[in-house]
């Protein structure tokens, strides 16, 4: 197959640094972790080797070039950051032929900011995360950090990517998808096939992350409480049976020169302060949890793990990087609990802990991953 006339359209000219431009914030629930994942970035990212622009979008999608500045986005004294309305607008119109992205100033003559050769995508959710930003990436004729359009709409729905995961044999725990329409067809049958499972379960929206809208239903009265305020996030809903064991993560990135997926060591999250891994544990400090990196698990285990790694990033032909969330169960059977596309960059991030165990600090990583999207083409491949 012939190669896309377009697909390296906006390869850096000889002598000129490639432009970077880190796109964070965004619509959906995690608008704020995305903007701690992008001050982290813009901190640790060459500036003698990219040309840097950040690229903010606000609760309600508009695009604004941001303040260069990654200490405002941070959390301080419990507030979370945001992006705000002011600025100048950003335009990235859908077209290879264009010449990048344009500025947009009321009262003035829209300027052209500047061919991009690669966007790196801090997006988390809806909206950034779940092929639609992917989308319009594509249809522009831009590289970008991460997984395309499949993968990322596959693994932002959690009933899709565990379809996908029980397809190819991946082991995964008992779950039910809940449907608006079965959710207001037939209310009693939801509950039933819920009860069917035991309890507890946890009920999830099935499009969101960072542990938004979920809850732990240890008994059958509070589960349409849970389901609607799940629904309240997302009209599809998740409902996963509880697992007792440990949760353990890993980290996984895409081969270099066409070689296999790569898996970190896994870690372990230990949560004692919450009945579970809520946002409060994950992102705020001193709210008893504890991140283990490496884990301490026998050695089969943990190559067990890696390789269960490697296999659901095949599985959902992702690209670039992912973080994979297991169980193990207390029988030390392990199960593949969930896939994300564009894990957390926080300081306190999973991700790049367990790739700085494997060797791999965190401004090494932010600069792998730049460059190997930007040798990657768009479009088909």
């Amino acid at each position: 197959m012939s190669e896309d006339p377009q697909s390296h359209a906006r390869a850096a000219a000889p002598g000129r640094k490639p432009r970077v431009a880190v796109v964070f914030g965004g619509r959906s629930s995690e608008h704020a972790i995305s903007c701690i994942s992008a001050g982290s970035v813009l901190s640790v990212i060459d500036r003698d080797a990219f040309d840097v622009v950040p690229i903010g979008i606000s609760r309600e999608g508009r695009w604004v070039l941001a303040a260069d500045e990654p200490e405002k986005l941070a959390i301080h004294g419990g507030t979370l950051p945001s992006v705000g309305d002011s600025g100048s607008s950003v335009l990235l119109a859908g077209d290879p032929t264009g010449n990048g992205m344009v500025v947009l100033e009321p009262g003035k003559v829209p300027r052209e900011l500047g061919a991009v050769d690669v966007v790196l995508p801090l997006l988390h959710g809806t909206y950034g995360e779940d092929g639609t930003l992917q989308g319009l990436l594509e249809l522009a004729g831009v590289s970008y950090v991460g997984s395309g359009v499949f993968a990322s709409a596959a693994a932002m729905d959690k009933g899709h990517m565990k379809a996908l995961f029980a397809a190819a044999g991946l082991p995964i725990g008992p779950y039910a998808v809940v449907t608006p329409r079965q959710w207001d067809a037939d209310p009693a049958a939801v509950r039933e096939t819920v009860a069917g499972m035991g309890y507890p379960v946890f009920v999830k929206p099935c499009r969101a992350g960072s542990s938004v809208g979920i809850s732990k239903v240890t008994d059958p009265a509070d589960l349409d409480a849970a389901i609607e305020l799940a629904r309240s996030h997302d009209p599809r809903v998740i409902v996963e049976a509880n697992v007792s064991g440990r949760e353990i993560e890993c980290g996984v990135l895409e081969g270099v020169g066409g070689a296999g997926p790569e898996a970190s060591v896994p870690g372990e999250i230990v949560v004692t302060g919450h009945e579970f891994y809520d946002f409060e544990a994950k992102y705020l400090p001193d709210e008893g949890t504890r991140l283990d990196v490496p884990a301490d698990l026998p050695d089969e285990v943990a190559e067990e793990i890696r390789a269960m790694a490697c296999q659901a990033f095949d599985v959902l032909s992702c690209e670039g990087l992912a973080r994979v969330d297991f169980f193990l169960d207390e029988s030390g059977r392990v199960l593949v609990n969930e896939l994300n596309t564009m894990p957390g960059f926080t300081p306190s991030s999973m991700f790049p802990l367990m790739w700085k165990a494997s060797g791999l600090d965190y401004p090494q990583l932010v600069d792998r991953l730049v460059r190997t999207a930007l040798e990657r083409p768009s479009g088909l491949r």
